[in-house]
């Protein structure tokens, strides 16, 4: 009985594992492996409906870059994709966001205020059939997550998230303090010309007691082009000189972020105090200098600790 029970689920995991078993999900990974290119991208951002009686429209947001999508990890159901930043003119490089796409994934990261991140159980009923999202912050700390399923509607790719937490982006934690979370969807579109990334963010003050104050809706619009007008050869040299550095960055971070309780940052809300180390680090590469694991963990150890656990947050 114990051999026969053996052998059947041996049979079950190798037809779990087969590629038949993942050919429901082979048109969503190509699609989400054709964010991957050179790219000129302009970034958007406008408030939209404003929610509370005084409260004036900030202006609109404009800016832009030149941008190559590197694919960092591929297989049927996990796709790593590095964002990396090149000056048209200096050809200075930056390493910018991440994203990673997990079909089905069981957790996922969710911000919960004061620099955490919970990790948290995905309802069955979302992820199935579905893929999360998980975005990235240049120093690959988390930023948030969304979970949907891609639909083919009019033959027109396109995955829209489900609602969720981030904290405040960079172009507004600088400049304002009315306000700490965003709540987010997320939509990406295949377009002939590149792929989109749509933001209908809603900003609100989340307050201690837990009740909410909604200020305004905003749109975000960011549009990739497809170029070749850009020489983007600085930023390969640079992924190829820092690569096995960053893997090791985000192995540390997934000793946080790959099981609950989650993450916590101590730094200030920027998030600087590891930047600027974890890229002087990753410049000492390219420069041909050595750097040892321990350097990375002295970083982590000053500034990164796990998240309290739920219950006890609650206390």
């Amino acid at each position: 009985m114990k051999i026969r029970t053996l052998a059947l689920n041996l049979g079950l995991l190798a037809a779990a594992a087969s590629p038949a078993a993942f050919a429901g999900t082979s048109r969503d990974h190509d699609s989400i492996l054709a964010m991957q290119g050179e790219y000129i991208v302009d970034f958007a951002f406008d408030e939209t409906v404003l929610l509370q009686p005084g409260y004036e429209r900030h202006p609109a947001m404009r800016s832009g870059g030149n941008e190559t999508v590197i694919v960092v990890q591929d297989t049927p159901t996990k796709i790593v994709l590095q964002h990396i930043l090149v000056d048209g003119k200096s050809g200075h490089v930056t390493k910018h966001w991440r994203q990673d796409w997990t079909f089905e994934a069981p957790t996922r990261f969710e911000f919960s205020g004061d620099q955490t991140w919970q990790v948290r159980a995905i309802p069955a009923e979302l992820t199935r059939g579905a893929w999360t999202q998980c975005v990235y912050e240049v120093s690959d700390a988390p930023r948030y997550c969304g979970t949907g399923k891609w639909t083919y509607d009019n033959d027109v790719p396109t995955w829209t998230s489900d609602t969720s937490w981030r904290p405040l982006p960079r172009r507004e934690y600088t400049r304002r303090s009315d306000y700490n979370a965003i709540s987010a969807v997320n939509r990406h579109t295949l377009t002939p010309s590149g792929w989109t990334h749509e933001q209908f963010n809603t900003k609100v003050l989340r307050k201690p007691d837990g009740t909410h104050v909604e200020l305004a809706r905003e749109f975000g619009f960011n549009d990739y082009q497809k170029t070749t007008d850009v020489d983007f050869k600085p930023a390969y040299m640079y992924w190829t000189a820092t690569k096995e550095y960053w893997a090791k960055v985000r192995a540390r971070w997934e000793r946080y972020l790959g099981q609950p309780p989650g993450v916590r940052l101590k730094t200030k809300v920027d998030g600087m105090a590891m930047i600027i180390p974890l890229f002087e680090q990753a410049g000492s590469l390219e420069e041909g200098r050595k750097v040892r694991d321990a350097q990375i963990d002295a970083v982590f150890d000053k500034w990164v600790e796990r998240a309290p656990t739920e219950a006890s947050a609650q206390r």
